[in-house]
């Protein structure tokens, strides 16, 4: 299996917005990205589909990896964050597998 790197700074993502405009720049979310879990939820839920939606895209058979540089710094800052980040992660799996798409989001954390 084949997949794709997604590179995070943990020190951008001080709150919510900071947390959102990390992700909509580094996966080139559209402007009309609602900014929210589940406007995240939605968008990471579909990157195997060519829709236009983001201007990162995987191949249905693809993994995506969010690799999270200053995991531990990011944890201790922002707790209620990260662990929605993890949540909200592995929503989109779960909901891939119920519609019969394989999971294909993973996390990885660096110190």
């Amino acid at each position: 299996m084949t997949g794709k790197i997604v590179r995070i700074d943990g020190d951008r993502l001080t709150d919510e917005s900071a947390f959102h405009d990390a992700f909509a720049e580094a996966l080139g979310f559209p402007d009309w990205y609602g900014r929210n879990w589940d406007a995240w939820i939605d968008l990471m839920t579909h990157l195997d589909v060519d829709s236009g939606s983001a201007e990162f895209c995987v191949q249905p058979s693809e993994t995506v990896t969010i690799l999270l540089d200053k995991a531990a710094a990011f944890r201790d800052r922002a707790p209620k964050l990260y662990n929605a980040l993890i949540e909200c992660a592995a929503f989109v799996n779960w909901r891939r597998l119920e519609t019969g798409d394989t999971a294909y989001l993973c996390l990885a954390f660096r110190s």
